[in-house]
């Protein structure tokens, strides 16, 4: 592994290798950290692997079994793989697998049928547990956790046993946080032996959309769209001024509909892009920047969003679609990626860099040729305005995606590519098991012990009542439970014990079916984007870490580069809070159009302010001024917008009349930045 590193230390010229990536996906992205075991286990787990899809498949088109026999057999294959592949130390050995995880194993795949054989007592028995079905229970929750500790990180497993503790020794907290407490044996009833546990509604949202869109992204990746994607943004943005890093966030936010995890979109597609950025002139923390923030908004971008995405679809309820959040998405996802797109245009025009030159493009008659290869995305898309249910368009989607890797002649696609496709699937899905799994003690504690209420009353009283105030305290409390915990536990936690401090402010003394779709969908939304870019936020940003292995750059230095251009992820969710127009629901055209203008020139003017350049270098007066305007336009009220216009027409119009005095553009640095 050393070596590994050492050799990616002193070249960040080239594009990476395979190998050079597992390398720095297995240093960044604990659910890429598995054994690559050989001889008949090998063998074994393929096969287990493959039945795993074959079961979610199966159940997915001739209709699923009853909840709780669905939800266990698929954290049983979860499991049981998990302690198979996963080590239980990082550095553990990745070629042989210890005795104690075959027993770990065994009692995974034990334990997760104790429903099936003994669903019709369990279901009878009113909600008392005898001896046996304790200690199988007890296993369950064990084993939960340290699956969750070893696929997904240390983080949510801890925060995990805290609620526990929390729930057990519920008489012993403060006054604000104090409950009558509950028994082991009701814990562990809760856990296992009911839907508000382990077995919730986050594994349930893991056994049926989140496997079928995982499955889908593998079998895009087989029919070679994945580097399609690179084409496509080369061809597009690559002679543009600052083309290599207009690629990476046009790629990125392509390869996120590929792929849920932000260190992953980093390496594979930072590999190709970082070295690009360099070469041209950038520097290597604003290179790997660059990628970590495009990377990282993968999630965000709609049709195919992170998996926090789908469990949102449940929480919100109130008969949402999937479809209701992708379209609520698309303008927050558009001022994200603008506000990325602008900051570098103004950087590579401050350091007078230019585009690709023509025998750095590729074919873009070619390229072009090859469009047919987004006939997948663009079918679920359809499928999904027309009202098909989603996991439907997911398996739609797949078999697209089978015609369309027989048809791309650029790839081999036949039956050992589509059973690579189901292995890589149900591979890929373990992490999210684990983190749903986990995900669900958490949920089970907060609906038992009502911390939820306790937690957001806490934090308005904390506010003083300011809607800003408690704003700002969720998304530190959202920032920090992000930090290297996975997306999706991030959400659970976030939208069971903050989310409800916004809607408590934002429609207060409203029964819970009475509060209207926007403000739960803000609420919602707000901790979502912070739980998401915690990727990119110092001093845990494991996507600018991941960037900086590539670019040789200071890892923080990265991050705070990445947290910069990413600046519009910290005003996004406050935009969405105040101004729900942006989410499309009830709302007219022009109101639209207003808000996304006003916006849009926003995001212009806070970029030329934070890098310090427009249409020439501009001094520490002008970034201030043009910083308050574009804030004053961003906030959503008439009078902001048109003082922010105005003030911003003003400065457009002097920068105009200067832009040929002063300062210029720096000479263009044509030699990669060491």
């Amino acid at each position: 592994m050393k070596n590994k590193e050492n050799q990616l230390a002193t070249d960040h010229t080239e594009t990476l290798t395979e190998e050079q990536q597992q390398a720095l996906l297995e240093k960044y992205d604990a659910e890429s950290n598995v054994r690559r075991i050989t001889g008949i286990m090998k063998w074994v787990i393929f096969i287990g692997l493959l039945s795993f899809s074959l079961f979610q498949l199966y159940t997915a088109i001739f209709g699923q079994f009853t909840a709780v026999i669905q939800r266990s057999i698929h954290l049983g294959f979860g499991l049981t793989f998990i302690f198979l592949l996963f080590p239980a130390r990082k550095k553990g050995s990745k070629t042989k697998i210890a005795f104690y995880d075959y027993i770990l194993a065994i009692l995974a795949t034990i334990t997760s049928l104790y429903w099936t054989f003994n669903y019709e007592r369990l279901m009878t028995s009113l909600g008392t547990i005898n001896q046996t079905d304790f200690i199988i229970g007890l296993i369950v929750i064990v084993l939960v956790i340290e699956a969750a500790r070893r696929a997904v990180g240390l983080p949510i497993a801890i925060i995990a046993v805290l609620f526990l503790l929390y729930a057990f020794f519920g008489r012993q907290m403060p006054d604000f946080l104090s409950h009558r407490g509950q028994s082991l044996e009701s814990i562990v009833n809760l856990m296992y032996y009911s839907t508000d546990g382990i077995l919730g509604t986050p594994i349930s949202v893991s056994a049926t959309y989140i496997f079928a869109f995982l499955l889908f992204g593998a079998f895009l990746v087989k029919t070679g769209v994945g580097q399609y994607f690179n084409d496509l943004a080369v061809s597009v943005a690559g002679k543009l001024t600052g083309g290599p890093a207009k690629v990476a966030i046009f790629s990125s936010a392509l390869q996120g509909t590929i792929s849920g995890s932000s260190v992953a979109n980093v390496v594979t597609s930072g590999s190709y892009t970082i070295p690009m950025m360099k070469k041209l002139g950038y520097k290597k923390e604003f290179a790997g920047g660059v990628e970590a923030a495009a990377s990282t908004g993968g999630q965000l971008m709609p049709p195919i969003m992170g998996a926090a995405a789908f469990l949102m679809v449940e929480f919100i309820g109130r008969g949402i679609t999937y479809w209701d959040i992708a379209k609520a998405a698309i303008i927050p996802a558009i001022l994200y990626f603008t506000g990325i797109w602008i900051m570098t245009h103004f950087e590579a025009k401050r350091l007078g860099l230019e585009g690709l030159k023509d025998e750095d493009m590729p074919n873009r008659k070619e390229v072009f040729k090859k469009i047919y290869l987004l006939t997948p995305i663009v079918l679920i898309i359809v499928l999904m305005v027309s009202g098909v249910p989603v996991i439907h368009a997911a398996l739609y989607g797949i078999l697209s995606c089978i015609v369309v890797g027989i048809i791309n002649r650029d790839v081999k696609f036949g039956i050992k590519e589509f059973i690579d496709a189901l292995v890589d699937g149900a591979r890929t899905a373990l992490g999210v098991v684990a983190a749903t799994a986990c995900a669900g003690i958490i949920v089970g504690v907060v609906v038992k012990t009502g911390l939820g209420l306790s937690l957001a009353n806490t934090l308005v009283d904390l506010a003083g009542g300011s809607i800003l105030l408690t704003l700002v305290f969720v998304m530190i409390a959202s920032l920090v439970l992000g930090m290297g915990s996975p997306t999706t536990a991030n959400y659970v936690i976030t939208s069971t014990i903050a989310a409800p401090a916004i809607v408590t402010l934002l429609a207060p003394d409203v029964s819970q079916a009475l509060i209207p779709i926007t403000v739960l969908l803000s609420a919602h939304f707000f901790v979502f984007y912070f739980g998401i870019i915690a990727d990119i936020t110092p001093p845990v940003a494991l996507a600018a870490f991941a960037a900086s292995g590539i670019s040789g750059g200071d890892p923080i230095k990265t991050g705070v580069n990445s947290a910069k251009l990413a600046i519009a992820a910290f005003i996004i969710p406050y935009m969405v809070v105040f101004s729900p127009e942006l989410l499309m629901i009830d709302v007219t055209i022009m109101q639209v159009v207003w808000v996304l203008l006003t916006a849009v020139l926003g995001m212009i003017a806070i970029g030329a302010g934070v890098i310090g350049f427009w249409y020439r270098k501009i001094n520490w007066v002008e970034r201030i001024i043009l910083l308050a305007a574009g804030l004053a336009m961003i906030y959503p009220e008439r009078i902001s917008d048109v003082s922010g216009l105005v003030v911003f027409g003003l400065l457009f119009v002097f920068q105009l009349m200067t832009k040929n005095k002063g300062n210029k553009p720096n000479t263009p640095n044509v030699t990669p930045a060491n």
